[in-house]
């Protein structure tokens, strides 16, 4: 059984996740503001599904198949950094984007929905890095079976950004309306979320995973 002190830090570190700007947010945002909310519920059980394939890969031990080969772990260490820099870049240059800026967007069928959003979520670096890394930290071979532990983590993990997630699919269109009658907010919110793709990028790069 996981610790209180673990979930909790599990959950904080989720929830200041899922707020950060990035990948899911930025799909589910602009699917939901351009095609409906339908559209981003759809989405979002794509987002879901990636979630789960996480857990399970962490539960049957993923961290251990990146310490054997730490090639694979660096190759998607430095994918998910440049991505999030390209993001970044995307929101600071001039005339950027942000991701409550409606975008002209195909109306795609529910599969195709559901599979962008299930394969964005799955080269989502910021999830990478926190199934691969983070999780395994909390838990505690002394409380009992370690993929148990992971398991749990990974679904508290998963019940906090799907809520977080479904309040951004269904607030999507009036916070892109409330942000398009004030070019001030938008132009702060880029430069916000363009600085925190840049530094949570950075911070990826930058880490090292502890050894034993």
């Amino acid at each position: 059984m996981i610790s209180l002190t673990a979930a909790a830090a599990v959950a904080a570190f989720a929830l200041g996740l899922v707020l950060t700007p990035g990948p899911n947010m930025v799909y589910l945002v602009s699917r939901s503001v351009t095609q409906g909310r339908r559209a981003g519920l759809v989405s979002l059980g794509g987002v879901a599904a990636g979630f789960l394939v996480y857990v399970a890969a962490a539960t049957a031990g993923l961290t251990a198949v990146f310490t054997l080969v730490p090639a694979l772990y660096m190759v998607i260490k430095v994918g998910g950094a440049a991505y999030l820099l390209w993001l970044a870049w995307q929101a600071l240059r001039p005339g950027g984007t942000t991701a409550f800026a409606p975008r002209e967007l195909p109306a795609d069928p529910p599969r195709r929905l559901f599979t962008m959003g299930l394969v964005t979520n799955l080269l989502n670096p910021k999830i990478a890095i926190l199934y691969v890394s983070l999780l395994p930290q909390f838990a505690d071979p002394e409380r009992g079976s370690m993929a148990a532990q992971i398991l749990l983590l990974g679904l508290l993990q998963i019940a906090i950004a799907l809520t977080v997630n479904l309040l951004l699919v269904l607030g999507a269109g009036a916070i892109a309306a409330f942000l398009a009658r004030r070019p001030g907010w938008q132009r702060a919110q880029r430069y916000l979320m363009g600085s925190v793709l840049a530094a949570l990028a950075l911070q990826i790069g930058l880490y090292r995973p502890a050894t034993a």
